[in-house]
């Protein structure tokens, strides 16, 4: 979706204009943007979803200290802002966001940052075709980026071999999921259209639900009933009520920690589980799932492919190579869910089978001697019927 680009009036400067917001955490920044507003970030690499948080901010320009795009692997969030008609401006420095004030109005033309009619930063202007020559240039940046990652999964496996080899440490469940399909929600990469795509399989199979951190909220919004609420200690928890509707709430925590989250899950009244491991909460989620011995695993909201998880930039990005390796072919990705299953047979499908079975037969009849023989002793029998109707009825 486009956003719409504010432009000065014709008889003003030219160039985009918008009410600075500065902050060099993009995460800190997103929840203070409006719609109009200029993000100024200084965000090495921009990934897509904090580029797609951008463009549902309604921002409608983004200026970045750092190389929105340095060539280290094709990242993903430049294309999303380009797409979308979002102004982008990158390399000014941290001077030049030192002269950006918080809360003022900010003029952007041909990559010049103005405030107050003065030129206080420059930098390289992105638009969808430079964005695209710059992801071509990216992407020979992957063998290393690659190889990065095996050393780290290496490590991490070494770390977690009991975990995620052999299963030991997982918690034991009060919900059955042995022989039972388990959906897996999690927040990470478009998961409402993925959720939807999903519905039908929810609705007819009856899954368990796993909802991995803020997703529990959004599946109960959706109308989605929670079976197992997985959270990590070293984030916001989600609301009570969607805590207290699940059977089993666990805790993901790093090893040899005590997370508090745990205390104050008590406090509500729910008795959490704990997994201890360095993997992401939804890579513990999907090995929480795979240790009771489901019939298969769909994964809602999550990164696939090597450009995903190294667009992610978060340091589990080899725990998530190594837990799709363990899984294997039990697991599935929701966007596929949709060209697997059409959805269960019912009844009135069956009977519209039918009846297009018997319309077939009387047409092939119709045409044969004896169809024309039926044909007219059926029309001169509705024929009687009809006169005795009129009789009755005079």
């Amino acid at each position: 979706m486009k956003s719409s680009v504010q432009r000065s009036p014709v008889d003003a400067l030219p160039g985009t204009v918008g009410t600075a917001r500065v902050d060099r955490r993009t995460r800190d920044l997103l929840p203070r943007l409006r719609p109009g507003d200029i993000a100024v970030i200084d965000h090495l690499d921009l990934d897509r979803g904090t580029a797609q948080a951008l463009v549902d901010a309604g921002v409608v320009a983004v200026v970045d200290a750092a190389a929105t795009i340095s060539g280290r692997y094709p990242n993903l969030g430049p294309q999303t802002l380009a797409a979308a008609g979002v102004v982008i401006v990158d390399g000014i420095g941290a001077s030049g966001v030192a002269g950006i004030t918080d809360g003022a109005e900010v003029r952007i033309d041909d990559g010049a940052v103005f405030v107050g009619g003065v030129e206080v930063a420059s930098g390289r202007v992105l638009d969808e075709d430079s964005v695209a020559e710059e992801m071509e240039l990216a992407r020979t940046g992957l063998a290393t980026q690659l190889s990065g990652l095996t050393h780290n999964s290496t490590e991490l496996l070494r770390r977690e071999q009991d975990l995620l080899l052999h299963g030991l440490g997982v918690p034991r469940l009060a919900t059955p999921i042995a022989g039972r399909s388990v959906v897996v929600v999690a927040l990470e990469y478009d998961h409402e259209a993925e959720l939807a795509g999903v519905r039908a399989f929810l609705r007819e199979q009856h899954p368990v639900v796993i909802g991995v951190g803020a997703a529990a909220d959004a599946l109960r919004r959706a109308g989605v009933r929670v079976d197992i609420v997985v959270v990590d200690a070293a984030e916001d928890l989600p609301s009570a009520a969607a805590l207290r509707g699940a059977r089993d709430v666990v805790v993901r925590a790093d090893r040899g920690s005590t997370p508090a989250v745990a205390e104050q899950i008590e406090r509500l009244g729910v008795r959490p589980s704990l997994i201890e491991t360095a993997a992401a909460p939804a890579d513990a989620a999907l090995v929480l799932a795979d240790a009771a011995d489901p019939t298969i695993i769909v994964a809602v909201g999550m990164r696939a492919t090597i450009s995903e998880l190294l667009d992610s930039q978060r340091p589990g990005a080899a725990g998530t190579y190594l837990t799709r390796l363990k899984l294997g072919p039990r697991l599935v990705d929701a966007a596929a869910v949709p060209h697997l299953y059409s959805g269960r047979v019912r009844p009135w499908h069956l009977l519209l089978v039918m009846l297009a079975g018997f319309v077939a037969l009387a047409a092939a009849i119709s045409v044969t001697p004896v169809g024309h023989e039926w044909a007219q002793t059926l029309a001169d029998t509705c024929s009687d019927l009809y006169d005795q109707a009129l009789g009755l009825f005079s």
